[in-house]
């Protein structure tokens, strides 16, 4: 970080916030004067090497906060929706990397502009739909938001966590049983086709019988973060001020579902299990009484300042290739939209249910990971029921594969051994890709009428 200039306005001013100081007494604290400090924050001047060290020494702070985050995640969220071909040209990266460090309210401008063009957009070509509904405008879509919400915090929200994390105990269970009992809620199972339906009236919980175990816990759990912590719920969704109540509405549901995994498997005792079983995804659902997906998106959230664990990438994705969940704590980030890239091992895991796949991979930044992938189809209880299939990804960077148990036996040191894969075709910069789904939008083509390869037409390098 001394090596190169910082701007971190944003984080800093977010540091100052949670730590409850004024400009005047930060700037004494950090040994710089008011003048200087105010530059800082609004990015007229990097922050220099003697603040990080202040910011570590004095406060405590996980300086890797002041070069992660919304930065990675900006940058290719604005490289995505400005490979729209509604734009003449992709401005470079550099310029792209400039104004996601220094203008981040432009930046999420310029995608919202975006998201409310595509909207326009869907509604133009099924108007059919669109007349039979209320005009919703450009506020954007309710799960979009949703979406960008968890996103754009890491996927961490930190009272919850602790919240959930005091709750937790040996039998989380009989914890969270004993929480609603004290309001007079009593919880019984029985044979219904939900997985959970509380009766306000009656105060009767009742969870499905037909559910596995984990996913009998996780609803309790979710239910006990409706009911238990509601104050503290209203209060982050207070503080997210979304545009619209669905979006409230469908954030509350991912709040309470935050909760659930998170006294599932507590922050510290999660984090220590982790490290030791070097992250085995099995060992982790058998000591914390969870399922795989639960265990990866938990270790997706393992961002706590001070404490982090290794940074990893979850993903969850349909048999069409959708991805109906994502986070990233790494430099991969995933398409706002469309499918996964389709050399992706993920896709493979619907062939081999049961199996864990690993796979080496190397993404247009040069970067590289290692990839894991399996199927979690779940039947649906009785023989007309429907399947609902999906797959998970999970991965980290290579630099951290001593320590996950997936990593032995590979040949990390071979560069043969890594796949390429990317984000989007639309922004993908490979120019020799076999599985190419449509040109890439800033590169130009050369087609020869005769003359065919692997694809139609000819990517320039």
């Amino acid at each position: 970080m001394a090596n190169q200039k910082l701007y971190a306005g944003a984080k800093l001013r977010e540091i100052r916030t949670r730590i409850g100081l004024t400009q005047t007494a930060f700037a004494a604290k950090l040994g710089v004067s008011l003048p200087y400090l105010n530059q800082m924050e609004n990015n007229h001047r990097p922050v220099s090497t003697g603040v990080v060290l202040a910011l570590a020494g004095e406060f405590g702070v996980d300086v890797t906060e002041l070069s992660s985050g919304d930065t990675e995640r900006l940058v290719s969220d604005m490289r995505e929706a400005l490979a729209d071909p509604v734009f003449d040209t992709q401005p470079p990266l550099a310029d792209l990397r400039l104004v996601a460090a220094n203008a981040p309210v432009l930046a999420r401008a310029v995608l919202d502009l975006h998201r409310a063009y595509r909207q326009a957009h869907e509604r133009l070509a099924s108007l059919d739909e669109a007349l039979g509904r209320e005009d919703r405008g450009t506020v954007p879509s309710p799960w979009e938001e949703v979406r960008d919400f968890f996103h754009y915090c890491d996927n961490y929200i930190d009272a919850i966590d602790r919240a959930a994390e005091r709750i937790a105990a040996e039998d989380v269970d009989a914890a969270a049983e004993a929480a609603l009992g004290a309001r007079g809620i009593v919880v019984r199972f029985a044979d219904i086709s939900n997985l959970r339906h509380y009766d306000p009236e009656t105060r009767l919980l009742t969870l499905s019988a037909r559910a596995d175990r984990a996913t009998r816990r996780f609803q309790l759990l979710h239910q006990t973060a409706l009911l238990t912590q509601a104050d503290l719920l209203e209060a982050t969704l207070d503080l997210a001020r979304f545009q619209s109540p669905e979006a409230r509405t469908i954030a509350k549901v991912g709040l309470a579902n935050y909760f659930a995994g998170a006294a599932m498997m507590p922050y510290g005792r999660f984090l220590t299990a982790a490290a030791a079983e070097r992250h085995d995804l099995e060992r982790l659902c058998h000591l914390f009484g969870a399922s795989p997906e639960q265990v990866g998106h938990r270790l997706s959230t393992l961002q706590r300042p001070g404490a982090k664990g290794v940074p990893f990438f979850f993903v969850r994705v349909d048999q069409a290739g959708t991805i109906t969940k994502r986070h990233s704590a790494t430099r991969l980030q995933f398409a706002r939209f469309g499918g996964a890239c389709p050399l992706w091992n993920v896709h493979r895991a619907f062939e081999t249910p049961g199996r864990i796949l690993r796979q080496l991979a190397e993404t247009p930044d040069g970067v590289r990971y290692l990839c894991l992938a399996m199927d979690i189809s779940r039947p649906g209880g009785r023989f007309h029921a429907p399947v609902r299939r999906f797959a998970i990804g999970l991965g980290c960077e290579v630099e951290h594969a001593g320590a996950i148990v997936y990593g032995d036996g590979l040949d990390l040191q071979n560069p043969q051994a890594f796949e390429p894969i990317g984000i989007s075709c639309r922004i993908c910069e490979r120019v020799g890709c076999h599985q190419r789904s449509v040109p890439p939008l800033e590169r130009q083509l050369a087609i020869d009428l005769n003359r065919r390869g692997l694809l139609p037409y000819e990517v320039a390098r």
